[in-house]
């Protein structure tokens, strides 16, 4: 089931400020479409509700990267690069680094250096996507492998099922997360299973790949045990995961967003909560209890795709303004809390395996798991042991 959000609408009554009349800079904002990526996208329009539209004097100034990326690499680079050609344009936030937001951004540069290019999540390498942007704020896929583990056995789970597939594991980001779960696993006395799912943009499609996922969890969990974490690295294969985990047992100890999977998977209509975090929340939770799932589900109290584009605008905007800096953690921290009220988050900058020295223009960011019927798992605030921030990607 599609997502139905309109942050607008509630944000406008909230945060919203006059547009500009004559904006003294530009913004420009970069998102998936709808089919993509619908939190970045209407974090996007609450940009422009509460900054203005550059069209009408505003601030903002939004593009979508095509929904076929991958195959339309030099599409999605000349998109961004032509940016550059606003005079007022002073800093360009691409709220998924996807393949070619790397060149684009040099592209950017060689035009104009003036301009400030951050990124949120990546589809390019760390060391790729960090050489172009002057920032880049992912989810923590290092510590959060760990903090995942934790979790799982905090909630009392034996086992702990990594579904993903081939193409999501070539990338770096997905691909040492993995391997860090694995090792804090078998430190945690968890057994760590991998089960590889077909890939959704496969010739199976979404559909096809969610239909094994509705086959395969009850299978699971009579093999594992009721006790089992489940955790998939796809959007598309939360719904029917959770809707399997809430009728035949295990848990689902962690996703990005709860309007990730959670409507579709229980049938909820958020139409009226639509922006209301604490809202969606309070109405998922009841549903929750009432498929007899409490203290088994877990979500980010806020969507990642969401806070991404909010945060790192608001962030770009102050530092344009002087009054914050471009890698610094305290404010990038500063900026994300803006648009996250109750949510802890922690962030630290990036650690490359080949120079273990911090990278201090891209920052990993990792906000507290909610989980539903039992609340904030306080997992910002674990200290992560040193050993597994050296933990490297598995070659598999």
């Amino acid at each position: 089931m599609r997502k139905i959000m309109f942050f607008a609408l509630f944000f406008a009554a909230v945060i919203a400020q006059p547009a500009f009349a004559d904006a003294p800079f530009h913004i420009g904002v970069v998102t998936g479409t709808v089919s993509q990526g619908e939190d970045g996208l209407r974090a996007a329009e609450l940009m422009i509700e509460k900054y203005g539209d550059e069209k009408s004097g505003g601030m903002i100034r939004h593009i979508t990267y095509p929904d076929n990326f991958v195959s339309e690499e030099e599409t999605t680079i000349s998109q961004i690069a032509a940016l550059a050609d606003d005079k007022k344009m002073k800093a360009i936030v691409v709220s998924q680094a996807v393949v070619g937001t790397a060149e684009a951004f040099r592209r950017v540069k060689e035009k104009r250096p003036d301009i400030i290019c951050l990124a949120g999540e990546t589809h390019e390498d760390p060391n790729v996507i960090a050489s172009a942007a002057d920032l880049v704020v992912v989810g923590d896929f290092v510590s959060q492998g760990y903090r995942i583990a934790h979790n799982a056995k905090v909630l009392g789970c034996k086992t702990f099922v990594h579904v993903s597939f081939p193409r999501h594991m070539s990338f770096e980001t997905l691909g040492r997360r993995r391997a860090v779960i694995e090792e804090s696993c078998k430190a945690l006395g968890i057994k760590f299973v991998y089960k590889s799912a077909p890939d959704p943009t496969s010739d199976v499609g979404v559909a096809g790949a969610q239909q094994y996922i509705l086959e395969a969890v009850p299978k699971w969990v009579r093999e594992y045990g009721k006790d089992t974490a489940f955790f998939s690295t796809n959007k598309s294969q939360a719904e029917p995961m959770i809707r399997q985990v809430a009728k035949y047992g295990g848990y689902w100890v962690e996703g990005g967003s709860p309007l990730e999977g959670y409507p579709g998977a229980f049938g909820i209509d958020l139409k009226k909560e639509a922006g209301n975090w604490s809202a969606i929340l309070k109405k998922i939770e009841k549903s929750v209890a009432a498929a007899g799932a409490k203290g088994r589900l877990g979500t980010a109290s806020y969507s990642y795709g969401y806070t991404g584009v909010a945060g790192l605008t608001e962030h770009a905007r102050r530092v344009v303004m002087g009054r914050s800096k471009v890698a610094s953690i305290k404010d990038v921290a500063s900026a994300f809390m803006a648009y996250t009220p109750g949510a802890k988050w922690s962030m630290e900058y990036f650690r490359d395996l080949a120079a273990y020295p911090k990278k201090k223009n891209m920052i990993l960011a990792y906000q507290d798991v909610y989980v539903f019927g039992r609340g904030f798992m306080k997992a910002a605030d674990l200290k992560v042991p040193e050993r597994f921030y050296k933990v490297t990607k598995n070659k598999d």
